[in-house]
């Protein structure tokens, strides 16, 4: 069951490698792991029909070696994060398993202040542990229930005058747990609110939470083109992405997004090495690049003292006293973006639209490592960054090839300043990867 054990979390198919002792052990072995005397750990759910019996259970385990739970029960992972900071826990645990399908289930784990517990921090520890558990010596330790809605509600939109809106938002909560927030967040707006997807509902009967596939944004085009709406957004299944549509109905990429809001903060930002270079080419010397991953981003963030950071899959962060994803703050910047302006939002982010991107396009291969070597071999005269995977940069255009994680696949994302080298190069890329 030790291969449930990922990079960054613990993630599998509930029944088969993911169960009611998995979550009970991993209880148990994370107050081991944090050592210390009655340990404040915080839990939180997503909605999926397997988390609440796997809730109960990782909180037997924790009782079970003397921990204190602080229970926050049904929760998105920002706000998670954010339980985590605001109660002062020691570290806690987010059962979820994000975007992926109904039947995956999983956790993610952080320590104090929220910080990340990943493969390079804390994460093969504690599947040591998992793995060498003796018999459970029942310490007994105590549950509090603690709801944080109010207080997360209050500490992300505190620098918005959310009165000040007016605008027509089409919202696809993915009939996920991110409903649970969004009469709360809005209630007190003048916006004009039209929620779909919004009962929870552990089926995902309308589409999988997923917004970074486009099948699953199909509805939310039409709404936004049926209402003439200024703007949609979607989250995933935990919350913590958020992909923006436009006036036009069409999709707003997250490293636009990141470059919009870093060009109006002028402060530093970093992002990842999938994002297009319209962001370094706004940001100068302030810009940073990362590997792909919130462990590392966060990281980075808090070491360089880095304001904002981003992903190309959705992901937003916000080095305040807590540094976790921030999706409501993008979305109330560029809500104040359009009112500053009075321009839609397809108007604002034109002038960062200026090159052309494929996307992420994936590769089921044999041999990764053999393939990115070969990759490096033949474009040995570009510009090479390998902090994950290879990223090759020429004059106009870069190319990135970087292994999954968890999977046997490629990932390839090219962007040029046309489109037509954009076609050729993926046309010579894809040859050369499927030899």
């Amino acid at each position: 069951m030790t291969d449930i054990f990922k990079a960054y979390d613990i993630r599998g198919v509930y029944g088969e490698n993911i169960d009611k002792d998995v979550a009970y052990k991993l209880g148990r072995s994370f107050v081991l792991f944090l050592d210390k005397k009655h340990p404040k750990i915080v839990i939180g759910r997503d909605n999926r029909s397997s988390s609440p019996e796997l809730f109960n259970f990782l909180k037997k385990g924790i009782i079970d070696e003397g921990g204190l739970v602080y229970d926050i029960g049904l929760s998105t992972t920002p706000m998670f994060y954010f339980a985590d900071c605001f109660l002062k826990g020691e570290g806690g645990i987010m059962i979820t398993a994000s975007h992926n399908p109904k039947e995956y289930n999983g956790f993610k784990i952080v320590g104090k202040n929220a910080s990340p517990i990943s493969e390079d921090s804390g994460l093969i520890q504690i599947k040591h542990i998992f793995e060498n558990l003796g018999d459970s010596p029942k310490k007994r330790g105590k549950v509090i229930k603690k709801n944080v809605l109010k207080e997360y509600v209050k500490h992300i939109s505190k620098d918005f005058d959310l009165k000040d809106f007016d605008f027509k938002i089409g919202i696809d909560t993915a009939n996920s747990v991110s409903s649970i927030l969004i009469d709360e967040v809005f209630k007190k707006t003048n916006l004009k609110i039209f929620h779909i997807n919004k009962e929870l509902d552990s089926n995902f009967p309308n589409h999988d939470p997923d917004p970074l596939q486009k099948k699953n944004l199909k509805q939310l085009v039409n709404l936004i083109q049926e209402k003439k709406l200024d703007l949609g957004i979607a989250f995933d299944g935990d919350g913590d992405r958020i992909v923006f549509l436009d006036d036009d109905a069409k999709v707003v990429s997250s490293d636009v997004v990141l470059a919009l809001i870093s060009d109006v903060l002028g402060k530093k930002v970093l992002y990842d090495l999938r994002c297009s270079n319209i962001i370094s080419e706004i940001a100068g010397e302030k810009a940073y690049k990362s590997r792909v991953g919130h462990s590392f981003i966060k990281k980075i963030m808090k070491e360089e003292k880095i304001y904002m950071g981003g992903e190309y899959s959705g992901h937003f962060y916000l080095n305040d006293e807590y540094c976790f994803e921030a999706p409501f703050f993008i979305l109330f910047k560029l809500l104040e973006q359009m009112k500053l302006s009075s321009k839609n939002l397809s108007e604002i982010v034109k002038p960062y639209q200026k090159y052309f991107h494929s996307g992420e396009v994936n590769f089921k291969v044999d041999s990764k490592d053999k393939i990115i070597k070969k990759i490096e071999d033949k474009y040995k005269d570009g510009e090479k960054t390998k902090i994950d995977g290879v990223r090759i940069d020429y004059d106009d255009y870069w190319f990135l090839v970087r292994p999954s994680n968890t999977e046997p696949v490629l990932r390839l994302i090219i962007e040029a300043k046309t489109n037509k080298l954009l076609k050729e190069k993926e046309k010579e890329l894809k040859e050369l990867i499927n030899e």
